[in-house]
């Protein structure tokens, strides 16, 4: 009966090791760390622009601290800890850079193995290193360091970390940590008698409150399995014999081992926004044990699960490479915030510790740019998780008396435009993710869009900027140059997006049968019509007396306009595109408009609101331009490589648009439960939804070298009725058939 049960089982392993496939070689971490090379970014964007500003992050998938090869020392905005071509390896970051943005790093520390003489100041102590000793996967990150003689590695969990170096002579070699504040905050303390360091890195505002103490800090704990010699501290080149030091500038703490040639020296790191007790918490709970092989693997195997809930399959292997890179990048925010035990530091307050009762609390959230496509996209993997992040939405929203715009760094900020939280909230609604207080949700969200908050809370963040004028206008006029925002004036951007945030509320009012909130949101759904000029047939700037502004170029970056030109955002209403057919003067004009943006090379796939473009041509029944554009997108603002992303990945969000596009539907309005369809870049592809079932999507007639469009869709046998793919159907599983030729219209 034993041998029949052992039998049973390793047939069973077997069965589910041939379903899982090993993705993680498709993964280059490395894509995004150098300047873009493609068309877009080199014509509309600049400086920081040009850069997708990721980082090679080792971790797991949304957890709290990445691991990242460090290239650069400081925590400065738009500074990213690491970039390709740098020269210079200055240690292993445990970091809280936000991937993708121009932002900045906080509450970070860092670990370098310095040997023979002891440096303390990293321009002295850097080593230069060559990225073919590089290894780079989501779980592992391996380089050699020929000054020193030493193989650095690291793998991670969620909250922690285990690093490994490996000696190849004989030597004096000491550890260096180092809390990285640039405002000689920190603080680092040595306990020999338990082969330990520990520190504190303190975390401040940016935007909102810019410079403040943002209330919380960057806790770690390295434990060493080896017992140290000699440990001091340092400030500078200045070096103490002492066992702890804070508040200074550049310090650290550094401890000395004998080394010999084959010898590995071994440590274990345990982060926290809560305290150093909590972050040695959660090192016992995530990483008890000293085997770096068996750590690492566990890494492979939680990234691999999490790959493989989409497999996609076709002859072109780079097509591959692209599509789980950008995966693995969408995959790396929000971040968790909470420890093992569920303390997490209370939203905008200071050092104030809370308690969850279920689930994780997340943080970082770069909203205006990922309730487009990253978070959607895990409305259909995980639904759980987004139950996470709803919750912890509402959390921010009580403790902070109001639901924030843009929260990041466990505080308000008022960055980018729109009030984004209220589209993402209603998109998880409105997919039937509800595991959250709906009624304390509505409350928060129609807070923001009804009400205007007192003058020292709105310079604090809070509330929707220009909310006053919008409503006593229906729009925000060119007067109005919004102060108290990261981005002052860019009124018509304003005015676009908060039409869209009303559209959004409208529909949980309707769900919640509150009638008289639903007529007043409807109504103001249709603001966008309100800058729209119809002698010019584009948006464009509008003062108080409803004068228009004179003489706008349509395809020149302009004041009213965030990050984009009035011709570029005048695509933006995804919540009634048969609206903006009409204003745009009826299907022709509006494909003549559409064509346009194309061929003036004007589209910037840069910028995140104009990224439903293309698929507006599924609207008017246009799929010949649907398809060619959407291939081009995808050949020409993707690659492998360092600069293989058209500017800021966003936090995901540059990278969740090839994810849907390559699967071949993408959310255009994400607060509805529907896509638009399109074809595949794969001749199949399977998901594994949140809903435990299996959706696959086929080609027939794929062709590998030239242009081919969908002629017919169909379900499960039977002929699908629409270019519009629903999100019941897409979660209730089945098979999506798409045939294809080379010229159907």
């Amino acid at each position: 009966m034993r041998i029949f049960f052992i039998l049973c089982l390793s047939v069973s392993y077997i069965a589910t090791a041939a379903q899982t496939k090993q993705l993680l070689p498709y993964v280059n971490p490395l894509t995004g760390t150098a300047n873009s090379t493609t068309i877009t970014a080199l014509k509309h964007g600049a400086g920081t622009e040009q850069l997708a500003n990721t980082i090679p992050a080792v971790g797991t998938p949304f957890g709290m601290t990445q691991w990242t090869p460090q290239s650069r020392l400081t925590e400065q905005k738009c500074v990213a800890p690491y970039y390709y071509k740098d020269s210079l390896f200055s240690g292993f970051r445990g970091t809280h850079w936000l991937s993708g943005s121009c932002t900045q790093d906080y509450g970070s520390f860092t670990i370098m193995p310095v040997c023979g003489e002891l440096k303390t100041d990293p321009n002295e102590y850097a080593a230069t290193f060559s990225h073919a000793s590089e290894t780079a996967t989501p779980s592992y990150y391996g380089i050699t360091l020929d000054k020193y003689q030493v193989k650095a590695e690291v793998t991670a969990t969620a909250r922690c970390s285990m690093m490994q170096f490996s000696f190849g002579k004989e030597d004096n070699c000491y550890m260096i940590v180092r809390p990285n504040s640039d405002r000689s905050k920190g603080a680092v303390y040595i306990d020999a008698a338990h082969n330990e360091i520990s520190g504190y890195n303190p975390a401040y505002r940016i935007y909102q409150g810019q410079g403040q103490a943002a209330g919380f800090s960057g806790y770690f704990v390295v434990r060493f399995e080896t017992a140290f010699e000699d440990p001091k501290v340092f400030s500078g080149n200045n070096i103490y014999p002492a066992d702890s030091i804070k508040a200074q500038s550049n310090i650290g703490a550094v401890v000395k081992f004998r080394v010999h040639k084959g010898s590995i020296l071994k440590m274990r790191i345990g982060t926290s926004f809560t305290s150093i007790a909590a972050a040695r918490e959660n090192l016992e709970a995530e990483i008890n044990h000293w085997d770096f092989a068996a750590q690492t693997k566990a890494g492979n195997d939680t990234w691999n699960k999490a790959l493989n809930k989409i497999i996609v399959e076709g002859p072109v292997e780079k097509n591959k490479r692209i599509f789980y890179t950008a995966l693995y990048h969408t995959m790396q925010h929000p971040r968790l915030f909470n420890d093992v035990k569920g303390t997490y530091p209370a939203f905008s307050k200071s050092y104030e510790v809370k308690q969850l009762t279920t689930g994780n609390y997340y943080d970082d959230f770069s909203m205006w740019d990922i309730y487009r496509a990253q978070l959607p996209l895990y409305e259909i993997l995980d639904p759980q998780l987004v139950n996470d992040f709803v919750r912890s939405l509402i959390l921010k929203g009580r403790q902070g008396g109001w639901l924030p715009i843009f929260p990041c760094w466990n505080n308000y900020t008022a960055a980018m435009i729109g009030d984004h939280a209220i589209p993402f909230i209603a998109s998880a609604y409105n997919k039937g993710i509800r595991d959250y207080d709906v009624q304390e949700a509505y409350r928060l969200m129609r807070q923001n869009a009804f009400d205007t908050a007192g003058a020292t809370d709105y310079q604090e963040g809070k509330g929707r900027r220009a909310l006053a004028s919008y409503l006593r206008y229906g729009y925000v006029p060119l007067e109005d140059n919004v102060p108290y925002a990261f981005h002052g004036k860019e009124q018509v951007s304003r005015t676009l997006e908060y039409a869209y945030d009303d559209y959004a509320l409208s529909t949980i009012a309707r769900a919640l049968g509150k009638t008289s909130d639903y007529n007043i949101l409807q109504k103001r759904a249709k603001n966008y019509l309100n800058v729209f000029d119809p002698q010019l047939g584009y948006a464009n700037g509008r003062y108080a007396s409803g004068k228009w502004y004179e003489h706008p170029d349509p395809d020149k970056k302009a004041f009213f306009i965030t990050e984009g030109t009035p011709r570029q955002y005048s695509f933006y209403v995804p919540h009634d595109i048969p609206g903006l057919i009409k204003a745009m003067g009826g299907k022709r004009k509006f494909e003549q408009a559409l064509d346009s943006i194309f061929e003036k090379k004007e589209y910037w796939h840069g910028n995140e609101p104009g990224q439903q473009i293309p698929f507006l041509y599924n609207y008017i029944g246009k799929t010949i331009p649907l398809q060619t554009y959407l291939d081009a997108i995808t050949r020409n603002e993707y690659d492998e490589g360092p600069g293989g992303l058209c500017g800021n990945d966003d936090a995901g969000q540059i990278s969740a648009w090839y994810v849907f596009t390559a699967m071949g539907f993408y959310p255009v309005n994400p607060v509805a439960p529907e896509y638009s369809l399109v074809r595949p870049l794969f001749e199949k592809v399977t998901i594994q939804t949140g809903a435990n079932t299996t959706t696959t999507l086929t080609v027939t007639g794929f062709k590998k070298h030239h242009p081919f469009f969908i002629a017919m869709v169909k379900r499960n046998g039977k002929k699908y009725h629409s270019t519009i793919l629903s999100h019941k159907d897409l979660m209730n599983g089945g098979t999506f058939e798409l045939l294809c030729s080379d010229g159907w219209q």
